[in-house]
């Protein structure tokens, strides 16, 4: 057989002492060959009186009755061989205590008292206290009681209205071997107390006739605990200049806002949480008198909407900081569909100048908008105004070209109703136009070629200010069909290119005019001169020409009647012929 392993000896009582040790490998010999134990003290040269019994350990207990010190050898044998184990000890070092029992606690807000009992009466124990939190976390306590059979241990530094489970066990004091089992576990909650911290409170402030409807809501900040049963809330609101008397309402825990009206004077608001024992500390707000711009740096006319970008954690936003404030607010809609919307809102201290702003409701194409406040003494005055999208999708539907002025050679596009509001699924960055080519030439001015999926082409014109929202497209040729679309683009893109609008230019009616100029009016005075020849010839080309209409007439006027004189000496001759008599006769 194996050597014994894990041999071991222990006492619970100071009166009985129980062995154990483990088999070993199993040896394929049975009934009478089967492996046999014994047990002797050395010490005392005796076998020791005890049975043994085996399952997958083996164990083995008899009376000590006065002796201490003891030199226990277990011995198993078969009829191929046996072997030996030993384990010599002070039964004093060897107490191993019963579970404590009837356990019973008493609590206040932050403590908790364990009683229990034993049954090892005249034993010395140190005993430990096992306290599990509702977060899971776990603290031990250790305590040392010489002289009562009724054992105790306090637990402080703990939550009220707090549910614990808690355990003891406990060893030898003096000479300790090992921890007893663990006691049935206790669930124990702690008493109820006055809330603690204070309940993190915003508004919105709506003007109406004859005063304001301030919409206000709260909510239970990190480090407040309502310590109770059941916690309500309780809203006061008085004018700050007369004194007047405070108003008030309660409501359920199922509450996190409520409306109330106020006039155009200060007020002070606060909220407070309260359960069966009492009030928190007050939450406070002041409303500043309608016309009261003081504390504003713009007013909220003069305050223009910036825009925001997204990232992969949230909307981006900072602000200038002014360092008059002991914090910021910043505050948006998780969704602004909705009215009245779920305002949410968040704080931020005094040195801080940005922040990633997000939540679990932000989805990609939603403009959000966002509000920042500067906050002294409990008034807070706006400062800033931001817009912005998580992320930006292309538009949800392309301009619809609702005007179209056609020439010869060009087309102007009017698309006047198109929004760029908050309703776009992003920022409208501008518009591309785009129109079918002559022979896939983009050579115009402006114009980049566009190559489609199925690998047609198109001329693109890009217009770069969102509120121009007409164009004109020159250089194209009379007479011919175009196809041409308008789209809308953004930081997401723009949609897909699917429907076009067919134009046709009309002929170009300069061209008409020039071919009736060169063909038209001259076959027409040509028609004329033919049926009045004789009247033209005598006009352009008769036989004897006028004399007045010559150039030898040209000289310095001298008049006798009605008729040009030439007088000789005016007339510087080029040439001098003498005519035959016959040649003057006939003139």
């Amino acid at each position: 057989p194996d050597t014994p392993k894990d041999f071991s000896c222990e006492t619970q009582d100071m009166r009985i002492v129980t062995c154990t040790w483990s088999q070993g490998a199993d040896t394929y010999l049975y009934e009478k060959y089967s492996s046999k134990y014994t047990l002797s003290d050395k010490s005392s040269k005796k076998m020791i009186p005890c049975t043994q019994s085996c399952s997958k350990h083996c164990s083995c207990s008899w009376d000590i009755g006065q002796q201490k010190i003891w030199n226990i050898t277990v011995t198993v044998e078969n009829p191929l061989g046996k072997k030996t184990a030993t384990d010599v000890f002070d039964v004093n070092h060897r107490i191993y205590p019963t579970a404590p029992f009837q356990v019973w606690e008493e609590c206040t807000e932050t403590e908790i008292t364990l009683y229990w009992n034993h049954q090892n009466n005249g034993i010395e124990l140190f005993c430990q206290t096992e306290v599990l939190h509702p977060d899971g976390k776990v603290e031990l306590h250790n305590s040392s009681d010489k002289h009562s059979p009724h054992r105790r241990i306090t637990v402080g530094g703990l939550q009220p209205y707090t549910e614990y489970t808690a355990r003891v066990r406990c060893g030898a004091a003096k000479h300790f071997w090992r921890w007893s089992e663990w006691s049935e576990a206790q669930t124990i909650r702690t008493e109820e107390a006055t809330p603690s911290g204070k309940l993190d409170v915003w508004r919105e402030i709506t003007p109406v006739p004859g005063g304001r409807n301030v919409t206000l809501f709260w909510k239970q900040t990190p480090g407040f605990r309502a310590n109770g049963r059941s916690i309500a809330y309780e809203v006061t609101w008085e004018k700050i200049e007369d004194g007047s008397r405070p108003e008030s309402i309660s409501f359920s825990s199922a509450y996190n806002s409520t409306r109330i009206f106020i006039d155009n004077h200060s007020y002070r608001i606060s909220i407070m949480a309260k359960n069966n024992v009492n009030f928190s500390l007050p939450s406070v707000l002041i409303i500043s008198k309608a016309t009261d711009n003081s504390m504003s740096i713009f007013s909220t006319e003069e305050l223009k909407e910036e825009q925001v970008n997204g990232t992969d954690d949230g909307i981006f936003i900072s602000w200038e900081p002014r360092y008059i404030y002991d914090s910021y607010i910043i505050d948006w809609c998780n969704f602004p569909k909705l009215q009245p919307c779920d305002l949410q809102w968040k704080r931020f201290g005094p040195n801080t100048s940005s922040a990633v702003v997000n939540s679990a409701a932000f989805v990609p194409g939603q403009r959000y908008n966002f509000h920042i406040y500067g906050s002294i003494a409990n008034r807070a005055s706006l400062l800033e105004k931001k817009t912005g999208y998580l992320k930006e999708l292309p538009p949800l539907h392309d301009p619809v070209v609702d005007k179209i002025e056609l020439t010869f050679n060009a087309v102007t596009l009017s698309w006047d109703s198109y929004l760029t509001n908050e309703s776009q699924s992003g920022f409208v960055r501008g518009y591309h136009v785009y129109i079918s080519p002559i022979q896939e030439n983009c050579r115009s001015k402006g114009s980049k070629k566009h190559i489609l999926s199925d690998d047609s082409v198109l001329c693109k014109y890009t217009i770069e200010n969102p509120e121009e929202k007409r164009y004109t497209v020159e250089h194209l040729m009379s007479n011919t069909k175009y196809k041409l679309v308008v789209k809308a683009y953004t930081g997401g893109g723009e949609t897909p290119i699917v429907n076009f609008i067919y134009i046709d230019t009309p002929y170009n009616s300069n061209m008409l005019y020039f071919l009736f100029l060169l063909v038209i009016v001259p076959t027409l005075v040509a028609a004329i001169c033919h049926w009045k020849k004789k009247w033209v010839k005598e006009c352009c080309c008769p036989a004897i020409p006028s004399p007045n209409k010559s150039k030898v007439l040209s000289f310095k006027e001298f008049k006798i009647g009605s008729e040009k004189v030439l007088k000789i000496s005016d007339c510087i001759p080029d040439m001098l012929a003498v005519d035959s008599k016959v040649e003057v006769q006939k003139l």
